[in-house]
């Protein structure tokens, strides 16, 4: 069975050993990097399945490679920063980030999270054995087994978590969610307090690359108060 490869990418070498240390223990084989742009290498020359990024990189911060990343490739990626405010979490989450923790960290917990975001990520790349149908409204077709959008025949490029937010409505047409279960489900975590600014700046996002920030008809609708819903 392939072992499971995680990218390191922190300029401060003790902690990227103290990351390393504790995911070895859980059978994982671990790339160290001193820099983005090093990050950026590794990630092209071969597979890796989670990248654990510092934002205050040198040569390339943490930001412009998700971008990059993004651009290719879904594994999950997970921020690791001293900055604490809410709009530094959204600003990572909205960059494509899967989770976001500060420094100093608890290690276990970092080790949980990695789990967690493996266990989420292989489940949803699993092979099915009856491909999903593919949902079409509105010019809009989202096909859940490629995880790809198409709008009027070009394709659109989604970050993971605008994929999932938009998968999860237009599933379900009608049915009002609130940012609670968005997070929940999206996350696959607790709602915490600046949740519901994070799921509405990636609905901001989402409607703007589907169109449908200037769409009359809004495809994705807010209901005040309640949550949000798929007009389809």
């Amino acid at each position: 069975m392939k072992r499971i490869t995680i990218l390191i990418a922190d300029d401060e070498a003790e902690i990227a050993d103290l990351i390393a240390l504790h995911l070895e223990k859980e059978g994982y084989q671990l790339i160290k990097v001193p820099d983005g742009k090093e990050a950026l290498r590794v990630i092209q020359s071969q597979p890796i399945d989670l990248a654990i990024l510092d934002i205050m990189m040198p040569k390339l911060d943490g930001y412009e490679v998700t971008r990059q990343i993004r651009e290719q490739y879904h594994m999950p990626i997970i921020f690791l920063s001293a900055k604490t405010s809410d709009m530094d979490k959204i600003t990572g989450l909205v960059m494509g980030a899967d989770d976001y923790m500060i420094k100093p960290f608890n290690p276990m917990e970092l080790v949980a999270r990695v789990n967690a975001q493996l266990r989420r990520y292989m489940q949803l790349n699993r092979p099915s054995v009856d491909n999903e149908a593919v949902l079409e409204t509105g010019g809009l077709s989202i096909y859940p087994d490629q995880r790809k959008v198409v709008l009027y025949g070009e394709p659109i490029e989604l970050t993971p978590k605008e994929f999932d937010i938009l998968y999860l409505l237009a599933s379900h047409p009608k049915k009002v969610f609130s940012a609670d279960h968005i997070f929940q489900h999206v996350w696959g975590e607790a709602y915490y307090e600046s949740g519901n600014n994070t799921v509405m700046v990636h609905i901001r996002t989402l409607r703007k690359k589907i169109g449908d920030d200037s769409n009359k008809n809004k495809l994705i609708k807010t209901v005040w108060g309640v949550g949000y819903t798929f007009n389809g």
